[in-house]
């Protein structure tokens, strides 16, 4: 029997390569981050029309965090833009995409051929998790770059005033918003296990999307109902908001902690379960 060649490096980046370039060139994608691109956009032009006359935007109570700070400082439109994606904008694109994966491919009946080169299941299948983790901090700083963009167009920039009062420079606060898109970004990485493996579960690309993003809906809704609060610490949804204590100082760590930890976790529970289950699988498509 012919020995078995080694799988080079440089082949395992050429197969990551050529899956970002597919997944970044398709219309749904594009479309996808079009829409997450317009958000900002949106929330900047009507803070802009409300506080003409001097008003305070919401009325001076409503809406997403950070709102009520946009007109003194653009900056805020970051932070306010990333607090009204992320709980149903962003993780919706990241469902999609990882919900597309594996299914799209078998639905397409190209993953057979995948599995043809010297790759193997296990390699295809991180492959296409890290695409869509590296989708995740794509869609985040598509969200924060328009956002920065659409704030220092409508709105003065400089120094800032933090949640606990004290005040930072603009360019402090321009790292504090690196940090919370990071810490956004990351906060889906437990999505996109999840999607991963409904999209090992399914050989219809449209079915493992409408049932991943029917999941992110369902958790979303059982984190606010008051009578299930002993489980709502373990919803990977509870802590996504932990990201507005980077704007305190001191900076809050533990809720942070908390959900970074959690997205971990679910990872490697749904990374396993979907590696358990596509090194499995019949391929037939």
């Amino acid at each position: 029997m012919e020995p078995v060649r080694p799988v080079s490096p440089l082949w395992t980046f050429g197969l990551l390569r050529s899956e970002l370039t597919t997944t970044f060139r398709r219309w749904r994608t594009l479309a996808l981050l079009a829409v997450l691109a317009a958000v900002p956009v949106l929330v900047g032009i009507a803070v802009k029309m409300e506080t003409s006359d001097g008003s305070s935007p919401g009325g001076g109570g409503g809406g997403p965090a950070f709102i009520s700070q946009i007109t003194n400082n653009g900056l805020f439109l970051v932070f306010t833009a990333l607090a009204a994606t992320l709980p149903f904008f962003l993780p919706m694109a990241i469902g999609v995409v990882a919900g597309d994966a594996i299914a799209g491919e078998s639905n397409a009946g190209t993953l057979r051929y995948l599995l043809v080169a010297p790759a193997g299941r296990s390699r295809l299948l991180l492959t296409k998790y890290a695409t869509v983790v590296i989708f995740c901090l794509a869609a985040t700083l598509v969200v924060a770059v328009s956002a920065l963009t659409v704030g220092a167009l409508l709105f003065p920039l400089g120094d800032l005033t933090t949640i606990s009062g004290t005040q930072i420079s603009f360019a402090e606060g321009l790292g504090r918003a690196l940090l919370i898109a990071l810490a956004v970004a990351a906060s889906l990485i437990g999505v996109a296990a999840l999607g991963l493996f409904v999209s090992t579960l399914t050989g219809s690309g449209i079915a493992a999307m409408a049932t991943t993003v029917g999941l992110l809906i369902t958790v979303q809704i059982l984190d606010q109902i008051p009578q299930l609060h002993a489980l709502q610490p373990y919803f990977f949804s509870h802590y996504w908001l932990s990201f507005a204590d980077l704007m305190r100082e001191p900076v809050y760590w533990d809720d942070l902690a908390k959900n970074l930890g959690l997205q971990a976790l679910y990872a490697a529970v749904f990374g396993s379960a979907a590696w358990a289950r596509f090194t499995t699988k019949d391929i037939t498509a």
